[in-house]
């Protein structure tokens, strides 16, 4: 047999006949009585009121069925120090009355080689996200649907000297991995169908007003942004977010399509590839700070961006021992920037590629980035100044160099630079 027939032989022979939730008053009776074993959850329809615990090693539960989970205080499914468990071909959702929560779908912690594919989350609605992996290694998230997980928040940065105030925002992930090494996440479909930045949302929620603010500004917080109270960043969350800047490693982002996100991919991590991937009508297409080092971003689809499709810069967290940079930008393809549903928002500060300095002053900067074979495609007129903005003055990017790119030029040029280096 090939190694794929092998793999689904084994999935079959794990579940065919073995123990299913029909023989349970719930299902959670029917994996505390088999520990180790994968459980079966039969079509139809099951409602729960708790999270579902996945416990112990090679726990696991597959479908079809649909669970709705009708506690906004829970996730629907909770695996911690279960390695190697597996879920698989589930529904997992919410009840309409019950959509908003602070809760995720799927919350995977302390777990090794844990695997989700073919699972649904559909409408869990939160400013977390949809599926997080905390404190794991190995796991792999593959093959899933991701649809409607964004809500109405705030984002309070009042325990910050950096900003200092807390705002009304649209919030949430669709997947979410943080103080993790060797992820895997591959072939999901991640969409956002309901809160779109439309000037009609923006009234009726009112975001981007402060709703409090600090008696002292914050360190990085414009003086003009501190008098408005108000902020035109208003969408946050991302399609994909890897965070923890220092321990979280080895990520592949491969093969997704993210459509609809505030920011498509956002990367806090070391050693990434982030290849193949389609991101749709987000603001920002990816970025990768705050020590991003050794960052690989080759061959990826970017188009209807609106702020920028690719961006790397320094953040707050960077310092001397985590730096950004010795990363390569080849071969992706942007287009129709400018033309996505938050282009209102930005005008003339967008750009389709940028590279910036440092947020703080000791920030080290960027340095030793390849830029290698992409194309920036515009139709019609471009609704950009520069294709490729490089920040100056401190702290400003080293080392960048730029083959065998065709970029289409903006109103003022290729680049804020001149030739490009």
């Amino acid at each position: 047999m090939s190694g794929g027939i092998v793999g689904w032989w084994m999935a079959f022979v794990m579940t065919a006949g073995g123990p299913s939730v029909a023989e349970y008053p719930s299902i959670q009776a029917a994996l505390d009585a088999h520990p180790g074993q994968v459980v079966t959850v039969p079509a139809g329809t099951y409602d729960i009121h708790e999270k579902i615990r996945i416990r112990g090693e090679g726990t696991g539960l597959v479908g079809p069925g649909c669970i709705v989970q009708h506690n906004p205080d829970h996730p629907i499914l909770e695996i911690e120090r279960a390695d190697q468990a597996r879920v698989a071909d589930l529904t997992l959702t919410r009840p309409a009355e019950r959509r908003e929560t602070r809760s995720e779908g799927i919350l995977i912690l302390h777990s090794r080689d844990v695997v989700v594919d073919n699972v649904r989350v559909l409408d869990n609605t939160t400013n977390s996200a949809a599926i997080v992996v905390r404190g794991s290694h190995r796991c792999r998230i593959s093959h899933s649907l991701i649809r409607n997980y964004m809500r109405i928040s705030v984002d309070d940065r009042t325990a910050s000297e950096d900003w200092g105030y807390a705002f009304r925002c649209t919030d949430g992930s669709g997947i979410s991995i943080g103080a993790s090494t060797g992820t895997l996440i591959e072939g999901n479909t991640i969409l956002e169908e309901r809160l779109l930045p439309t000037r009609e949302i923006l009234e009726e929620h009112k975001l981007g007003q402060f709703v409090r603010k600090n008696a002292v500004k914050g360190r990085l917080t414009s003086e003009q942004l501190w008098n408005a109270e108000r902020t035109d960043n208003w969408q946050q969350g991302s399609g994909i977010i890897v965070t923890s800047p220092e321990i979280a490693r080895g990520t592949r982002i491969i093969g997704n399509h993210i459509e609809n996100a505030a920011q498509g991919i956002d990367l806090h991590c070391d050693q990434v590839i982030v290849s193949q991937n389609v991101v749709v009508n987000s603001f920002i297409g990816m970025k990768a700070m705050h020590g991003s080092r050794n960052v690989l971003i080759l061959g990826n689809q970017f188009t209807r961006n609106s702020l920028w499709a690719i961006g790397l810069m320094p953040g707050a967290a960077a310092h001397p021992e985590n730096t950004d940079g010795s990363s390569i930008v080849a071969h992706n393809i942007i287009s129709d920037f400018g033309h996505g549903d938050a282009a209102w928002i930005w005008g003339t500060e967008s750009m389709p590629i940028r590279f910036d300095r440092g947020q703080q002053p000791d920030d080290p900067p960027l340095t030793d980035v390849l830029i290698d074979g992409n194309v920036v495609q515009s139709i019609g007129p471009p609704r950009y100044r520069y294709t490729v903005l490089i920040e100056n003055g401190h702290n400003a990017p080293q080392g960048l160099r730029f083959v065998n790119n065709i970029f289409a030029p903006g109103t003022d040029g290729i680049s804020n630079v001149g030739e490009l280096p």
